[in-house]
């Protein structure tokens, strides 16, 4: 239980205590927040909850706010308790709790701030880009967002399982297939032309000269319908294996690679049509199969199946959906989704209840765009190929460690500037940079104690009381309030705020004190301090999925 946590359940105590305000309390929803006060002087934490409570019963904000703190159960890690007006209930940390900190990080390691594991599951879906052509930096965005949350989430004591949809079914597959057919064609002088909806990117043209590189002319001697769905197949697995190849280079992995395929091969598809036709939620009208969604507060009804007989995405989502939820029995599910997929949010919620399961049990969320700049230039479409940026590009050019702090740098449903420029500066206006900087100067710090043969494993802590010291410690115990937010709220972008925040604090403490000095005691201290803020800095960096660098 992280503090905050601790302190709200004790003013919830010492509320329930006094008659008068927990009648008040019990009348209403009566929310006890937790927060950082508004000047460093009145301490750690402040709540504003005496205000409330005084708004309800009539009383004097600041007789209520004594009420309270009277009726408190003791808390042997707050050295004061004080008021402020015009009512706020401020928590001072003791020094000695603090202090004994920087032993519990040293040993705990990076499981330090970690909630303890439950039995809740959520699965998190993201990426699941068509394996039709290269990932670009939108995926990417996504990419970042859904594993940062999957290791935040495991932190926070989830069974957390991500996920790739792979969509091998469908029309757009065909398109694919016919495309490269006749790139392939082309590149052997015959005559073809690409289909209107197909796919005119150049790396169509590349594959298709990859594949005669490794095979020749082995599908012209093919009959047609054959060479389409053969060398489509094999298109396929090569652009799959060039997504995997990429994710795994910006630090993303997969537990599960689900095909779209195998919920028409398992009848699964099958199955979750009749019970919506049995529940009475499929009609036939325009020769097409329709989802009433309307009738449960959808604005227009969905076509499932169209007039030619083949599913549409939103039929094959459903059966998936009811695979996850009621097959695999996840407790909760994360969709990740570009922002072009914005208009099918409603209708998936709406189609979970006509499969009898809690729509709040789905949580969607929108990866809006990512602009990409170098300086004040817009850079629109690929220096290579001429059509968009793909994530390789993105990654030869500034790394992954770059692109996933800078991608987590804003929440997911507000568009981004992404500064190529900015992102490979070796300067502390890079917060990249900066963040990872920090990490390398504490561990020539202590590579440095090493080499002097320094032990100090058993550190007097009690001499830790400089205020730049216990405004590190201050920081470094925040951890645990991050994941807690990160995990409640779904905004893995509080983590590069904390990272450059943790990395300020440090640099500072390191301009005011002299780490390795004349004075043993308060050397081995002082190194015992940095070995902590290196647990932490290193554990926030990798719950970012970025590496923490121990030279630059």
């Amino acid at each position: 239980m992280t503090f905050k946590k601790q302190l709200a359940e004790a003013l919830e105590q010492a509320v329930a205590r006094v008659p008068e305000l927990g009648q008040a309390g019990s009348d209403t929803i009566l929310e006890i927040t937790i927060e950082k006060p508004a000047r460093p002087e009145h301490g750690d934490y402040s709540s504003s909850l005496a205000l409330k409570l005084a708004r309800l019963t009539g009383k004097k904000p600041m007789d209520v706010a004594q009420a309270i703190i009277k009726n408190m159960p003791p808390l042997a890690d707050i050295e004061k308790v004080s008021i402020a007006a015009p009512g706020f209930i401020n928590f001072t940390l003791s020094t000695k709790w603090l202090t004994g900190q920087v032993d519990l990080i040293c040993r705990s390691g990076e499981a330090y701030g970690n909630i303890p594991p439950g039995d809740k599951t959520i699965q998190i879906e993201f990426v699941s880009g068509n394996p039709t052509g290269p990932l670009h930096v939108g995926h990417g965005r996504g990419a970042v967002l859904g594993s940062t949350l999957a290791l935040v989430l495991s932190a926070a004591g989830y069974r957390v399982s991500t996920e790739y949809y792979i969509n091998d079914a469908g029309s757009q597959l065909e398109a694919f297939h016919r495309s490269l057919f006749a790139r392939y064609q082309q590149a052997l002088g015959q005559e073809a032309e690409v289909p209107a909806n197909g796919y005119h990117g150049n790396y169509v043209i590349d594959l298709a000269k990859e594949i005669i590189g490794a095979s020749g002319d082995k599908y012209l001697k093919m009959p047609a319908e054959q060479a389409v769905s053969d060398i489509g197949n094999v298109g396929i697995e090569k652009e799959m294996a060039q997504i995997k190849t990429d994710l795994t280079a910006l630090g993303v992995n997969f537990d599960v690679w689900f095909s779209e395929q195998s919920l028409f091969q398992s009848g699964q598809f099958d199955r979750t049509m009749k019970m919506l036709r049995d529940g009475g939620y499929i009609t036939e009208r325009e020769n097409a199969t329709w989802f009433i969604s309307s009738t449960l507060g959808d604005d227009r009804d969905n076509v499932l199946i169209r007039s030619d007989g083949t599913p549409t995405y939103f039929a094959s989502d459903i059966a998936y959906h009811y695979n996850k939820f009621v097959d695999r029995k996840f407790d909760n599910v994360i969709d990740i989704w570009g922002a072009d997929h914005q208009g099918h949010v409603q209708r998936m919620k709406v189609v979970m209840s006509a499969l009898g399961i809690n729509p709040d049990r789905l949580e969607i969320m929108i990866c809006q765009l990512v602009t990409l700049r170098r300086g004040k230039e817009l850079v629109k479409v690929s220096k290579r190929s001429g059509d968009i940026v793909t994530l390789r590009e993105l990654l030869d050019e500034v790394g992954p460690d770059a692109c996933r702090f800078v991608f987590l740098s804003r929440s997911a449903d507000s568009q981004m500037d992404f500064d190529l420029e900015l992102a490979i500066k070796q300067s502390a206006e890079n917060p990249v940079y900066y963040v990872q900087y920090a990490h390398a100067r504490i561990s020539s710090i202590l590579r440095n104690a090493e080499e002097k043969g320094i032990d100090f494993s058993q550190a007097e802590l009690g001499l830790l009381h400089e205020e730049a010291e216990l405004t590190l410690i201050r920081k470094m115990v925040k951890i645990a309030e991050v994941i807690e937010v990160v995990a409640a709220t779904r905004e893995p972008h509080h983590l590069p705020f904390y990272a450059q925040d943790l990395a300020t604090v440090f640099h500072s403490f390191y301009k005011q004190c002299r780490v390795i000095s004349d004075d043993e005691a308060v050397t081995k201290a002082r190194l015992r301090l940095v070995q902590a803020a290196r647990v932490v800095l290193a554990k926030t960096l990798h719950l970012m999925g970025m590496t923490a660098p121990d030279k630059m």
